[in-house]
Formats: structure tokens, C-alpha cells, sequence
């Protein structure tokens, strides 16, 4: 698990193709290895990676065709920024939410603005995500833990800090960017707590149902 607290931005270093699979060597920049063993988990734009080796500089981790299905790892080259986040341990603050690094879909910014000092994106989810989507709940957009500000259907607005633009690759985004995307992962059991004989609850959710699970009180109570 991870909380989409970047601690750092490495590098591609190379990219070694093997069959329908990849390894990929990251270097690490400022991310303090020495608690690192082979076989822990790090979080690269958002995607769970396992260390496969160590040389120094960095770590070497595979792909695996599934996750280049269904992420942008493929289409990183040598060269290309990627955020990065070691496993959360007991102690870790807490800072951003919960997030396991399984990304569930790709997503794309549809436009970015200047407000003040900050930025707003708006970036466009995949249908099937959309739901999980909601006004001041949380995602992960390339392993950041954001706050949603505003949704509209499949689009949803993020207002980016200086901080968050200058400690990760957010900076960089422009319309068209492709971004992994994890929704949080509470709403995704919540919709299972609420199915019914253990079909999906879909556009079934309302106020009675959430009354009937214990989610609300009724009125006047």
C-alpha cells in the first residue's frame, strides 16, 4: 500500500523488451534506497513495481504484459520523469489516502489553466470509472493523491498547488497527456457493501438503500 505522497521524481534509464513483457531501470534521484531490499514494492506513476535489482542508482523492475494493458508504462521512454513512492510502513504519516498502486484505468487531460499561482486540469475518466468519481473525495492520478474539486460526467477538475507542480510530474501535463488513474478504493467497497445478492448496485443507490445499510440516519434523528 501507498498514501500518493510523492517522495520522488526518477527516470527512465532504459527499457529492456522480453517477449510481450518489459524490465525497466529506473533511476531513483533522491529517493533514499537504503531501507530497499530486493523484492519491496515501489510505486511508479502510480503503478505497484517490485524490485527486482538494486545497482546503486536505482532498481530494475518488470512489467508484465497485463499491467502494460492497462497502464502508460508502455508508453514511457528513456528519459521520461515518473513519480515515485516506497510502500507505506506502520509508522508512515498518512498524509494523502490509501492507495494499493493496482491503477484501473488510463485517463487524459483535456485541458490545464492557470488560477493564481496554482493550476486546474480537467481530465477525462474512462466510463466505467466515472462513478467512483466524486466532488472532494479523493484520487490517484500518476500516483498523486488528489482531491476531486468538480465532476462533470466523465471529466473531473483538480486544482494543482505550486508545491504538487514543482515535487512531481504534473508540471509537465498538457492536454492529451495519457495519466494512470486509481479511484479510491473506499468507494469501490462501498459499492460491493451495497450490492445486492452480490450483484453489482449500479444506478441503484439511493437515499432509502443507504438508509437501510446504515450509511444514513433518517431524517430528524
Amino acid at each position: 500500500m501507498f498514501t500518493g505522497i510523492i517522495e520522488a521524481v526518477g527516470t527512465i534509464a532504459a527499457r529492456e523488451p522480453r517477449g510481450s513483457d518489459l524490465r525497466l531501470r529506473i533511476q531513483t534521484g533522491k529517493l533514499d534506497l537504503s531501507d530497499v531490499k530486493l523484492g519491496d514494492s515501489i510505486a511508479v506513476s502510480g503503478v505497484c513495481l517490485t524490485a527486482v535489482e538494486l545497482p546503486g542508482d536505482g532498481f530494475r523492475a518488470d512489467v508484465s504484459g497485463e499491467t502494460l494493458a492497462h497502464t502508460i508504462i508502455g508508453d514511457l521512454r528513456e528519459g521520461d520523469a515518473v513519480n515515485l513512492e516506497k510502500a507505506l510502513t506502520p509508522t508512515t504519516r498518512l498524509g494523502g489516502h490509501l492507495v494499493s498502486g493496482h491503477v484501473d484505468g488510463v485517463g487524459e487531460v483535456l485541458d490545464r489553466r492557470d488560477d493564481g499561482r496554482s493550476v486546474r486540469f480537467r481530465i477525462q475518466a474512462p466510463a466505467e470509472l466515472a462513478r467512483y468519481i466524486a466532488r472532494k473525495g479523493s484520487i490517484c492520478v500518476d500516483g498523486i493523491s488528489l482531491t476531486v474539486n468538480a465532476v462533470e460526467g466523465r471529466v473531473f477538475e483538480l486544482n494543482i498547488v505550486p508545491h504538487t507542480l514543482a515535487e512531481t510530474t504534473m508540471g509537465t501535463f498538457r492536454p492529451g497527456r495519457r495519466v494512470n488513474l486509481e479511484v479510491d478504493v473506499i468507494a469501490r467497497y462501498l459499492e460491493r457493501m451495497l450490492a445486492a445478492d452480490g450483484e453489482s448496485a449500479g444506478g441503484g443507490v439511493t437515499r432509502a438503500l443507504l438508509m437501510e445499510r446504515g450509511f444514513l440516519s433518517p431524517e430528524g434523528e
